[in-house]
């Protein structure tokens, strides 16, 4: 047997005959007792433990490894010596007694543990190589003691490989040193990373780059969120009163959807943690951060906190953004406990109402009643809109800052262009673009043409494969539209048998361009974007870049984002036009007072437009 185990407590007589299976201290310690009084046993080796007594250090007088007592002899009923079954159990056997053991079960503690209060466990979470060792014992001693399982969910964890896929090893040099990692990149960023990458079950194929992408695309993006809301909200001096809140039918669109996605993100969240998918809370957190508060409610917002006073608008604004960073804190607060606390704390400094720290918060319930599925709909198609005609303007080589004419959406009912119109204004400013036409009638401005998924038809048309192909490929501009509206079209075999042929399952609408214009589609969805740059549209281009220009020169003069500023701009044909036109809207960006094109030599910085290099002074007031 080996040394170290868990020494089984059965004193047996050297015949065999006569045995004694011990259950307590309390028991061991009184039969000691009995030994000595027999002359067995010279002295007990747990002298000055007192039974009855719970304490800690009460119970530092005991010690039952092999060692001890197996000097123990105990005296059977009928006077003979007996000593220990010399044999050992697995230690794992003793952990298998932990979830009871751990109350000092049934010393103390029974009732709640009687009462399935402390017992079963909820989940345990170990290695899969445990399915025989800890996993097995806990269920087995559970089932003999007490006639019911040990816990009610395992979660067994995977392993963590290299970036590709090999097992780790000092022998091939791929192994990670974790304490490195956490020192360089932090705790929380690579917790994050290890949870959002793969299921806790799945093997993860570790790239240290991985964690890097995380703190920068994540942790990078929600910190620089709550910059912007402390730097403008220090300038302002705002600070939240949670009992005066801003009613929030009074709120912007922009508000009300952010906050119903904010709702239905704590939906996603607490169900994903209750059934122990962390991996689903942690990628539904970051797709929040990311796609919809950063890049979609802050820059459709950030004019409202530019505002010089504090308007209902503004106020609703900073309240909104607050609602939202203190609920991602306590949301990511079991991944990353350390920047959830940091993030809390910082937004609550100045409520004397608010708790230490957000791990002392209880946890919130969503709203239900903030939830607007017609409002969320209508932003994803505002979302959706945005994204194909940045899309296209990449395609066209087109900057964002230069603004085009107008965005064609074939109307697909009445409905759709209600919906579409009530966000038109959120897509023209993320796409700066003038208007939105609908139109009915495509044909001669969108051609659209049909892709068979192959892979998909295969499965589904057999041996007329060829038959439907040529169908699909044949298709004119009516049975497009009816596809869309539809969303599948009937086709017919070769032995008269229809086949349902269903939009993006089966077949996918594609758009071709036409002069001018740039055409793209997503689904039934189609835009087109005139890509014609008219003399008037251009000189705004250019005044938007300068502006730009302006901008990042304040940022690296280190100007506070209320400096007032004049500028003297190098005098230049690609400027004079732009300037005179658009002088007001200039100056009112960049906060300038006075705005000079001057054809004196300028010795100061140097901007480029356009290829051109300017000379421009830009100095406070």
């Amino acid at each position: 047997s080996r040394y170290w185990g868990i020494p089984l407590p059965i004193w047996r007589t050297e015949d065999k005959k006569e045995e004694v299976l011990i259950g307590s201290i309390e028991e061991l310690y009184n039969a000691i007792e009995k030994s000595i009084a027999a002359g067995f046993q010279k002295e007990n080796p747990f002298k000055g433990f007192e039974i009855g007594n719970m304490s800690e250090e009460n119970y530092e007088l005991i010690d039952l490894h092999k060692n001890v007592v197996d000097k123990i002899t105990l005296v059977s009923p009928s006077g003979k010596p007996m000593t220990r079954e010399s044999d050992l159990i697995d230690v794992w056997f003793d952990s298998g007694a932990m979830p009871y053991a751990q109350w000092h079960y049934p010393f103390e503690n029974k009732d709640t543990i009687d009462a399935n209060e402390d017992f079963p466990a909820d989940f345990i979470a170990e290695g899969v190589d445990q399915t025989r060792g800890w996993f097995y014992t806990l269920h087995a001693i559970s089932t003999l003691v007490f006639d019911k399982v040990a816990y009610k969910n395992v979660v067994s964890n995977g392993l963590v490989l290299d970036k590709n896929g090999q097992k780790m090893s000092k022998r091939l040099g791929n192994a990670a040193d974790p304490f490195q990692t956490i020192n360089e990149y932090g705790a929380d960023a690579t917790r994050w990373y290890m949870i959002s990458n793969a299921n806790p079950w799945d093997n993860l194929k570790f790239d240290i780059e991985g964690i890097a992408e995380v703190r920068r695309k994540f942790f990078g993006t929600l910190y620089n969120t709550y910059a912007f809301f402390a730097l403008y909200a220090n300038i302002d001096k705002f600070e939240i009163d949670k009992n005066n809140l801003s009613k929030i039918e009074d709120r912007t669109e922009l508000d009300r959807w952010i906050l119903s996605l904010l709702q239905t993100l704590i939906n996603e969240v607490d169900e994903s943690y209750n059934t122990y998918e962390p991996t689903k809370a942690t990628r539904a957190i970051q797709a929040f951060v990311d796609e919809h508060l950063s890049n979609w409610y802050i820059r459709l917002s950030r004019r409202r906190f530019w505002k010089g006073e504090m308007t209902d608008d503004k106020r609703a604004a900073y309240e909104t953004l607050y609602t939202c960073l203190e609920t991602l804190a306590q949301l990511m607060s079991p991944v990353a406990p350390f920047f959830a606390d940091w993030l809390y704390r910082n937004l609550t400094i100045t409520d004397a109402y608010a708790e230490q720290s957000v791990h002392l918060t209880l946890w919130k319930e969503a709203d239900q009643s903030l939830i607007d599925t017609d409002l969320n709909e209508r932003m994803v198609y505002a979302q959706d809109i945005s994204s194909m005609v940045l899309s296209l303007r990449k395609k066209s080589g087109i900057n964002v800052r230069q603004p085009l004419e107008k965005i064609l959406i074939p109307s697909l009912s009445g409905d759709f262009e209600q919906k579409i119109s009530k966000v038109a204004d959120y897509i023209l400013s993320e796409t700066n673009v003038k208007n939105i036409e609908f139109i009915t009638d495509t044909h001669g401005i969108v051609k659209k043409k049909l892709k068979p998924n192959f892979k998909s038809l295969g499965k589904k048309v057999g041996k007329d494969m060829s038959l439907v192909k040529q169908a699909l490929e044949n298709s004119n501009q009516d049975d497009i539209q009816r596809l869309e509206n539809d969303g599948f079209i009937i086709v017919v075999g070769s032995s008269g048998e229809e086949f349902t042929i269903n939009l993006n399952d089966d077949v996918e609408v594609f758009a071709e361009d036409i002069p001018g214009w740039q055409v793209t589609n997503l689904g039934s969805l189609t835009v087109a974007l005139d890509v014609t740059i008219t003399e008037e549209l251009k000189q705004e281009g250019i005044s938007r870049e300068l502006v730009n220009r302006i901008q990042n020169l304040r940022k690296e003069l280190n100007f506070e984002v209320t400096d007032r500023i004049k500028v003297a701009l190098q005098n230049d044909n690609l400027v004079t036009a732009a300037v005179a036109k658009n002088k007001a809207y200039i100056c009112a960006e960049i906060l300038a007072d006075e705005l000079e094109l001057t054809d004196t030599a300028i010795a100061a910085n140097k901007i480029t437009i356009d290829d051109v290099e300017l000379s421009i002074s830009v100095s406070k007031i």
